[in-house]
């Protein structure tokens, strides 16, 4: 089994499926990438037994076929020393020793049967649909922050996806904030809801183009597979039941403030400076058209305050917010004005944009307030 191939086309496909790969595998194999030869392609895996990663390469050429499993360290830390040269990967099929030949150099690693690797995850009766590249890409960015890093509710530690004939919706929660994305223009056939884990949905986020290349989504009650070019990602999902997200989302919230995003997002990082290392709370006190930010820290002496000018509808209103969540919610709006929506100083605020020039898109952002004095 041999063949020859770009040693930076190669590395730049191990790169891509890399982050899967843990240090902490209970499979020793697990370290390392398998190659699968048949014809003139080469299919590389790399896995961690919940999320696999596959890509597919056009090799120059090849001899033989069969599989065997690289270290993955290794062979990656040789390839980035390399300029763009052809490669020669010869296996020995008794031993599968794997020796790299480059240039005027000669490498020598321990591989191991491919066979030995876990088998690859399969989807059986799948229900499938096509996505955007770019709607994909802005689902899992909008929404894979607020997601919990809490392993004992597992099931608040992914994304949670629900299709019908409607449209589809994403939601993210840790219980202390919340965003619900939907998407008119992404339709299924069937309707189905499932739970995809933060891990595999960042190594996505990574390497998805954000262009109109079409995402081909396949699901059954276990395992959910996303292929795009010459990428194939399969990850378990996560079991259990979703919280009724709906019913935490506040229906009366009289009280209405529109406001420059920029500005208000740079004045929350400025005055947050100077807040609590702990709660991170800064302080709203709302009337008129003013809206003035405020942060202390008492064991610092620490304190700042910002005017900013709003226009606001309601009745006056004080309210503390988490800073970081609120940069993390402000920073994923893409809009020139945003609008907070609150009734009381100890129920959720709703974020969301204006104006937004995409009417197929309909993003929600929940923050629950940080109690005044904590």
């Amino acid at each position: 089994m041999k063949f020859i191939v770009s040693s930076s086309l190669l590395l730049k496909q191990l790169q891509s499926i890399s982050g899967v790969l843990t240090t902490n595998n209970t499979l020793p194999i697990l370290d390392n990438f398998l190659f699968v030869l048949s014809d003139s392609e080469v299919n590389i895996s790399a896995s961690d037994m919940e999320t696999t990663m596959t890509a597919r390469i056009n090799v120059d050429m090849a001899e033989g076929e069969g599989s065997v499993a690289i270290p993955a360290k290794i062979l990656m830390d040789t390839l980035k020393t390399f300029s763009d040269i052809p490669v020669t990967l010869d296996i020995d099929p008794e031993t599968f020793g794997v020796t790299l030949t480059a240039g005027e150099g000669k490498y020598k690693l321990a591989g191991q049967d491919g066979n030995e690797y876990p088998q690859l995850p399969g989807i059986e009766e799948a229900a499938a649909i096509s996505i955007e590249s770019d709607i994909l890409y802005q689902a899992i960015t909008k929404t894979i922050f607020a997601a919990s890093n809490d392993d004992l509710r597992p099931v608040m530690a992914g994304v949670f996806c629900q299709l019908s004939e409607e449209g589809t919706t994403f939601v993210a929660t840790d219980a202390h904030k919340l965003v619900r994305y939907h998407r008119n223009d992404v339709t299924a056939a069937e309707t189905a809801s499932f739970i995809l884990p933060k891990k595999a949905l960042n190594q996505l986020r990574h390497i998805l183009v954000q262009d109109e290349m079409p995402v081909d989504l396949e699901y059954d009650n276990t395992n959910a597979r996303f292929t795009f070019r010459n990428i194939i990602m399969t990850c378990r999902l996560i079991e259990g039941r979703y919280p009724n997200y709906s019913a935490v989302i506040p229906s009366s919230n009289p009280n209405k403030m529109t406001v420059d995003r920029l500005p208000f997002l740079n004045a929350i990082k400025r005055v947050s400076l100077f807040s609590n290392q702990t709660t991170y709370q800064v302080r709203f006190k709302i009337a008129g058209t003013e809206l003035i930010l405020m942060a202390e820290d008492l064991d610092y002496a620490n304190e700042a305050k910002e005017r900013l000018v709003c226009h606001y509808d309601g009745n006056d209103l004080e309210i503390g917010f988490n800073s970081k969540f609120m940069v993390e919610m402000l920073n994923n709006l893409g809009t020139d004005q945003v609008l907070l929506e609150m009734s009381e100083p100890n129920r959720a605020g709703l974020i969301s944009p204006v104006n937004t020039e995409n009417k197929d898109e309909d993003i929600l952002m929940l923050v629950m307030p940080v109690m005044l004095g904590a």
